[in-house]
């Protein structure tokens, strides 16, 4: 009997880059939500292991060990037919390819199979916190994870269509040190006190992806010009973008007027938790 699993958006309302240590991997601070938009999965165990990928985003993606949830599975043994849906972009900044490996890894343990506390961390930075899947503060290289309350929010994902690879935005930093998020997260009353309070913080990737990628700041430009937008941001090294919005009207309005004038663009309203 086949099992259906889905993996949310991940979300980057701040991803402040703190250091990076000798082994080259960079040191961050985040803070993470995910949204009700995401890849479906669908499992069927058997002897051998394969996938196959269909939807609005299968070009491109690989079917065999390139892709994190063919990793995923191999990292606990699981063996079977597994079929990827992939609704977002890949390689856009939302963790599409990561969330993929956590359901996986989230899969297995529901069927009580062992998932060794390693794997989520040896797959990607960030599959640990979305084996979490909730609103989460990432630190580190990943590995620590702390939940943290949130207030609802409702946003629009808007995707341009262009690529700009993870290792080139990190490359075209300036500054590798920078400051951490504060050590204390507010308890937020509403979503516009949270997002004047977001607006404090930073996406250290976002000024050199747009610089190698000037796509992505028009696409900050329309967000932000979108009535009763809160705050428009870019999500981890990009080029998915969002905007944060007062109400779920108010994410559908900005959706069809931003899908209107952009049939191009991959754009979604969503709700984050």
């Amino acid at each position: 009997m086949a099992i259906k699993a889905f993996a949310p958006a991940k979300i980057n309302l701040t991803l402040h880059v703190t250091g990076q240590r000798d082994d080259g991997y960079h040191l961050l601070d985040s803070l993470v939500v995910f949204a009700d938009v995401g890849d479906q999965l669908e499992f069927t165990p058997g002897p051998n292991l394969s996938l196959d990928v269909t939807g609005e985003h299968a070009e491109g993606v690989p079917a065999d060990n390139r892709n994190l949830v063919w990793r995923a599975a191999e990292a606990v043994g699981w063996t079977g037919r597994i079929h990827l849906n992939k609704v977002l972009p890949h390689g856009g900044g939302i963790g599409g390819g990561s969330s993929d490996a956590a359901a996986v890894l989230r899969m297995v343990a529901k069927q009580g199979g062992e998932v060794p506390k390693n794997v989520p961390l040896s797959i990607g930075a960030d599959v640990p916190v979305c084996m979490m899947a909730m609103a989460a503060r990432m630190e580190g290289i990943g590995d620590r994870v702390t939940p943290v309350a949130m207030p609802q929010f409702y946003a629009v994902l808007v995707n341009p269509g262009v690529e700009v690879p993870t290792g080139a935005v990190f490359d075209a930093m300036k500054k590798r040190r920078n400051p951490p998020m504060p050590v204390d997260i507010p308890d937020f009353e509403a979503p516009d006190v949270c997002a004047e309070w977001l607006r404090a913080q930073r996406n250290d990737l976002q000024d050199p992806a747009v610089e190698l990628a000037p796509k992505i700041g028009r696409v900050l430009e329309e967000l932000s010009a979108t009535r009763d937008a809160l705050l428009a941001r870019m999500s981890g090294s990009g080029s998915t973008c969002f905007a944060l919005y007062p109400s779920m009207n108010a994410a559908h309005f900005a959706a069809y007027e931003i899908g209107a004038a952009h049939p191009e663009w991959w754009c979604r309203a969503t709700q984050l938790n």
